[in-house]
């Protein structure tokens, strides 16, 4: 059988034809997205903000990467936020289907256009490693993608993933703070507003939205041992590195939002 042999070893049902375009698409659609958006950051700093001038070559790579970071942030977690609790998809009583079944064309799409982030991301670490992350960024992102991978070519646990996925709204102050550091911005006060907003945000996002992703899991396990036996175990492991790793970058937004208001504090 064409397409993805290796996973249909687990997986129970059928890959159609349009379904491997669909999501072939979505994923060169993510990785063009990424260029694209890469380059008119550049372009854009370049006019706008005459610091980016003088940045180093390694500074204006990782300035641009996470342009298109914060980018795909916006976009999926917004659209996760609308199929979670505005659709009608994952709602209880809304469908026959079990939840941990249930797909749409716009899920489908966003979790192939998040593979085509996360593959071009991680080429750029991995190619300027170090310098745009360690090694923790590799195995959240490989974790990540192995996912996302599993639960759509299964069609399954998407409801889960795109949770995940909604924990991508915490990167756009993770990236915001960084820009900020750069532009010599480091003691104003948006910088300070920032570093609240970035501490409540991934408490919301990636601490207690966890706490809830695992009540939930846990309160359908019933259905989700229904899953195929590699997204099963998957599920029941990668979610909990994630959380620790969450956790862990949880104390240190903490310890350094107490370093910078205790430094403002001393400044005035």
């Amino acid at each position: 059988m064409p397409g993805f042999p290796f996973p249909i070893l687990f997986i129970n049902g059928k890959l159609s034809p349009s379904k491997e375009f669909q999501w072939s698409a979505s994923g060169f659609l993510g990785i063009i997205v990424c260029k694209i958006v890469y380059d008119l950051t550049g372009s854009i700093s370049f006019y706008c903000f005459k610091g980016y001038q003088k940045l180093s070559s390694k500074q204006r790579v990782e300035w641009n990467n996470r342009g298109f970071s914060t980018f795909h942030a916006l976009i999926v977690a917004v659209t996760s936020f609308y199929l979670l609790l505005f659709s009608d998809l994952f709602s209880e009583d809304s469908q026959d289907t079990l939840i941990i079944n249930r797909t749409s064309t716009l899920s489908n799409t966003i979790l192939g256009f998040s593979i085509g982030y996360f593959l071009t991301d991680l080429g750029m670490i991995i190619w300027y490693f170090p310098a745009l992350g360690g090694l923790e960024y590799v195995l959240h992102h490989g974790l990540s993608m192995f996912s996302i991978f599993l639960s759509l070519i299964s069609g399954q646990a998407q409801m889960y993933i795109l949770m995940t996925l909604f924990s991508e709204c915490t990167t756009p102050f993770v990236n915001l703070r960084w820009y900020l550091d750069v532009a010599g911005k480091k003691g104003s006060m948006i910088y300070i507003f920032n570093g609240i907003a970035l501490f409540f945000g991934w408490l919301i996002a990636r601490i207690f939205l966890f706490i809830y992703f695992f009540a939930h899991m846990f309160g359908h396990f019933d259905q989700v041992k229904q899953i195929f036996p590699l997204g099963f175990y998957s599920l029941l492991t990668i979610p909990f590195f994630l959380a620790t790793m969450n956790v862990f970058w949880f104390w240190k937004i903490t310890k350094g939002l107490i370093k910078t208001l205790t430094k403002a504090k001393h400044s005035q």
